[in-house]
C-alpha cells in the first residue's frame, strides 16, 4: 500500500475538531497515532501503510494547535491536561464510549500517550511510545542527571514568545529544518515548514512547551495496560537513564527495544522495526 493511499478524517473531541489521515481497513483492529514537533500525522505515513498491510486501520490526527479546528490562542489551553483530555474524546468518537484502542506515540504524542495511557487505563488496549520514556521514569532523572538536564536546554529558547517564533523561521525555516534528522524526506521537511510557516501554527505548537508545569506529573498513576518502549541510542532528547528506568514504572507486559545507533525520529528512520512493534500488540489483543 503507499503512504497516497491515506484518507482524509475528521474527529470531533472535547469541543474541536481534529483533521488527519486513515489508512488500512474500516473494519480493522484501530491503533490512533499521535505525532510530535515539529512534526504532523503525515509523519506516521511510512508506519501506517505498513501497518494497513497486516489489515490493521490506523487514524493519525493534528493534535491541538496543529489542526485548524483545534487552535486556540492561549497559552493555558495547551495545558497537558487539556491534551490528554482531546486524546481521551478521540478514543471516545472513533472506538464508542465504552470501547479501547491501541495507541502510539513518538516525541509529545508520547508525553500526551503515557497520561493517557496511566490516566485513562479503560480507553487503552496497548500503548506503543517512541523516543519519549515515561514521565515518572524521566522525573527521576532529571532530577539527578546533568546530562538528560543538558538536552532539554532547547526547551528554554522554545518557551520565549516572539523570539522563539522568528529563530525557527528566519531564513526560510534554516533553525527549524536543522531539527528534522536526515532520515526525513526533503519533500516532507520543505511540506512542514511551509505548514509552521502559517500564521499563528508555530506558536500554537510551541504553547505545548510554554503551558509545562511541574504539577504535569501529579496524581500520576502506573502503566497498568501493555506497553513497548522504542529508544534510540543517539536520541537528542532523551539519554539511556531515562530510557532504561522507564519498565519500573509499568505494571503490565513490558518490552523494551533500544535501537543501538537510531536516532530520535524513529517513525521515518525505521519504520519497519516500529510496524512490527506495534503490529505484534494490535494482533495480540
Amino acid at each position: 500500500m503507499s503512504v497516497n493511499a491515506a484518507r482524509a478524517v475528521s474527529v470531533p473531541s472535547n469541543g474541536m475538531v481534529f483533521s488527519g489521515l486513515e489508512w488500512g481497513p474500516a473494519e480493522g483492529p484501530l491503533v490512533l497515532l499521535l505525532h510530535g514537533f515539529p512534526q504532523r500525522c503525515t509523519s506516521w505515513g511510512e508506519v501506517a501503510v505498513r501497518l494497513a498491510d497486516v489489515n490493521i486501520r490506523s487514524v493519525a490526527l493534528d493534535q491541538r494547535g496543529y489542526s485548524p479546528g483545534a487552535r486556540p490562542a492561549e497559552v493555558a489551553a495547551y495545558g497537558l491536561p487539556n491534551l490528554v483530555a482531546d486524546v481521551a474524546g478521540m478514543i471516545t468518537t472513533l472506538a464508542g464510549p465504552e470501547a479501547a484502542i491501541h495507541l502510539a506515540g513518538h516525541d509529545w504524542g508520547g508525553v500526551v500517550g503515557w497520561q493517557v495511557a496511566a490516566r485513562h487505563p479503560q480507553l487503552v488496549r496497548s500503548w506503543s511510545a517512541l523516543s519519549t520514556p515515561n514521565p515518572l521514569a524521566l522525573n527521576d532523572v532529571l532530577a539527578r542527571d546533568p546530562e538528560q538536564r543538558a538536552k532539554f536546554a532547547y526547551i528554554v529558547g522554545f518557551r520565549e514568545p516572539g523570539r522563539a517564533e522568528s529563530t525557527l523561521l528566519a531564513q526560510d525555516g534554516a533553525a527549524l529544518r536543522s531539527l528534522y534528522g536526515p532520515s526525513i524526506s526533503a519533500d516532507r521537511i520543505a511540506e512542514d515548514i511551509a505548514f509552521f510557516a502559517q500564521p499563528g501554527v508555530l506558536t500554537a505548537a510551541l504553547s505545548w512547551y510554554r503551558a509545562m508545569s511541574p504539577r504535569d506529573s501529579q496524581g500520576l498513576a502506573r502503566v497498568v495496560v501493555p506497553t513497548s518502549y522504542v529508544w534510540g541510542s543517539t536520541d537528542l532528547a532523551f539519554g539511556r537513564a531515562a530510557a532504561e528506568l522507564c519498565g519500573q514504572y509499568v505494571d503490565a507486559p513490558y518490552q523494551f527495544v533500544p535501537l543501538e545507533g537510531a536516532s530520535h525520529w524513529l517513525p521515518d528512520e525505521v519504520p519497519d522495526t516500529v510496524a512490527q512493534i506495534i503490529a505484534a500488540r494490535v494482533l495480540e489483543g
